[in-house]
C-alpha cells in the first residue's frame, strides 16, 4: 500500500481522536493497535501506536502496510 485514500485518512484520524483500534496487515501478520499519532519521519508516513494489552509502543510504516482498517 503506497498511500492511503482520503476515506482511509479520515477513518485513521477518527481512530486517533477517539482511541479506537486499528488493524494493520503487513507481510502476512496482522497488528491490532491503538494509534496515537500519524507522523512524517524522513519523507515516510508512520503510525505511532501502542499495543492494546501491554501498552508497548509500536511504529508502523504506512508504505510497508498491505492493508489498514479501523476496527469498529
Amino acid at each position: 500500500m503506497a498511500q492511503l485514500t482520503v476515506a482511509q485518512y479520515d477513518a485513521l484520524e477518527h481512530a486517533i481522536r477517539h482511541g479506537t483500534r486499528v488493524a494493520v496487515s503487513r507481510r502476512g501478520n496482522e497488528f491490532i493497535v491503538i494509534p496515537d499519532r500519524l507522523v512524517l519521519r524522513g519523507h515516510r508516513e508512520c503510525i505511532e501506536a501502542r499495543h492494546p494489552t501491554t501498552g508497548q509502543p509500536l511504529v508502523l510504516w504506512i508504505d510497508e502496510a498491505d492493508a489498514i482498517e479501523v476496527v469498529r
